[in-house]
């Protein structure tokens, strides 16, 4: 992939450097800075505005420059006036679906200002249009998408995901998918106000590397869903907070859209996201928190990046001096960082391996797991059986799963009900009807009393290591095939 020109930006930016603040006439609590927006006040955060630099007292510009650093390393140059950071990539989201709403709605004004002769809008005429687009999202997909779209009136339209993989729609439902949604009038039309022409007229929100199924993107299919997303006008945002966990790093390749779209005339058309959490793939400290956003080093990113950053000060999303620390470090990437990141994966790795077996050895489908912290199975070929035991849907499943495996280990961040690990699949937005669920691979972990967090884990789970000789691993695993034969075998109890 080519490098991104940070030279002067084409287009109606007139050759502002990509680079550069952009303009803002607000401040704010948000950290971002530059194409990011809004300069820093009330002692919560701060920036470097257009106007020139303002005094950063909580660590932010750290985060930023650490952001901008590790996006380089994975093939994306960045500067640090392409980041925005907040106390988490939820956030994050929500800000950049408001920041898109409204960059659609001012490019619409903006045209119709031209055909009526050009007339100057002021800042105070600025005219926002809520839910310009549709918000597309796979199916299964991360439950904080749809509902940051839902917060802001969106319309949500879920897209079945591929037999290869979970984390993308399958292009060709994307592209019905878009095709009923502008019948319905929920998304533009490309060469009609909100179509492409005048910028992205719906979003897709998209991951990778996917946490729900375990899963990642394979190149080729990422290059037809980021073709036909871009064609038919969408922004995309790209979750990639989980690209780091691959189990078995030399054997997954995990390719970003913005690498994928670099050098194309869609290449202002990708946000980046990732998050840094108690729970996530380099843990923080508990109560901390942090998300990053990078944004294209074009026109428009500058645009959706400064309106992300306004919508972040007006939230008063700052980050705390201790999460600005915690992710400034996180994203520097320390051998110490990298060791722990790669011990914490191989470990997640050795357990999905062992749910995938367990749950294949039980008569379900599911696809191999490759990242994250967990694994999707399908008993749909099952259903017969199930329905034996009155077990008709996700619901139902998930219930019973719940009470087989409850009370052998302690509650768990992203548990499911009962503290269990198991999720079934109308959490994620599938099929409630469908037979599917999510098993975390802390079901594995065994008991290891109240206390645990993810900081308790083995320090060092190296290549080649037994899962089974951790304390209590092989009687968990023992559990929950159990529980999956007595669940399948076709009985009534």
């Amino acid at each position: 992939m080519g490098r991104i020109d940070h030279g002067p930006a084409g287009g109606s930016e007139g050759g502002q450097r990509a680079g550069d603040a952009a303009p803002t006439g607000t401040s704010g609590t948000t950290g971002t800075a530059g194409t990011a927006g809004a300069a820093g006040a009330s002692g919560t955060a701060g920036t470097a505005g257009a106007g020139g630099a303002v005094a950063d007292d909580t660590g932010t510009d750290t985060v930023r420059s650490a952001a901008a650093g590790y996006w380089e390393r994975r093939g994306m140059p960045t500067v640090p006036g392409q980041v925005a950071v907040a106390p988490g990539s939820s956030l994050l989201l929500l800000a950049v679906l408001a920041a898109q709403a409204a960059q659609s709605g001012e490019d619409e004004e903006d045209e119709q200002a031209g055909e009526a002769g050009g007339a100057l809008r002021t800042p105070a005429g600025r005219r926002t249009v809520p839910g310009p687009g549709a918000v597309f999202l796979p199916r299964p997909c991360s439950r904080r998408y749809a509902r940051q779209a839902r917060l802001l009136g969106r319309a949500v339209h879920t897209v079945p995901v591929p037999v290869e993989c979970g984390g993308v729609p399958d292009p060709f439902a994307l592209l019905e998918a878009v095709r009923r949604a502008r019948t319905r009038g929920t998304a533009g039309r490309p060469g009609e106000p909100g179509g492409r022409e005048q910028g992205p007229s719906g979003v897709l929100v998209l991951s990778v590397a996917d946490d729900v199924t375990g899963t990642t993107v394979p190149p080729e299919l990422l290059h037809e869903v980021c073709e036909a997303a871009a064609e038919e006008g969408l922004l995309l945002v790209s979750d990639e907070t989980w690209r780091d966990t691959s189990h078995r790093p030399h054997d997954t390749v995990v390719v970003s859209p913005a690498e994928m779209l670099h050098g194309s005339a869609h290449a202002d058309a990708v946000v980046v996201l990732t998050g840094l959490n108690p729970a996530g793939p380099v843990p923080l400290p508990p109560g901390a928190a942090a998300g990053a956003a990078r944004f294209p080093a074009t026109g428009r990113g500058a645009r959706i990046g400064a309106r992300t950053g306004e919508v972040l000060a007006a939230l008063g999303a700052g980050l705390s001096r201790a999460s600005a620390a915690a992710a400034a470090a996180a994203l520097a990437e320390s051998a110490e960082v990298r060791e722990r990141r790669a011990a914490a994966a191989r470990l997640h790795g050795a357990r999905a391996d062992a749910l995938h077996r367990a749950v294949t050895a039980a008569g379900a489908v599911c696809r191999p797991p490759h990242v994250g912290c967990g694994v999707y199975a399908d008993f749909e070929q099952l259903r017969s059986r199930l329905a034996a035991r009155g077990i008709r849907d996700a619901p139902a499943l998930e219930a019973e799963l719940v009470r087989g495996l409850a009370g052998h280990r302690p509650p768990r961040a992203g548990d499911g009900p009962g503290g269990t690990g198991v999720l079934g699949g109308h959490r994620f937005g599938d099929d409630p009807h469908a037979l599917r669920v999510r098993l975390a691979t802390d079901l594995l972990a065994g008991a290891r009393g109240p206390g645990h967090t993810p900081e308790t884990e083995p320090a060092a789970f190296p290549e080649g290591a037994d899962l089974l000789e951790l304390p209590g691993a092989a009687q968990a695993l023992t559990q929950v095939q159990s529980v999956l034969a007595d669940l399948t075998d076709g009985s009534s109890h």
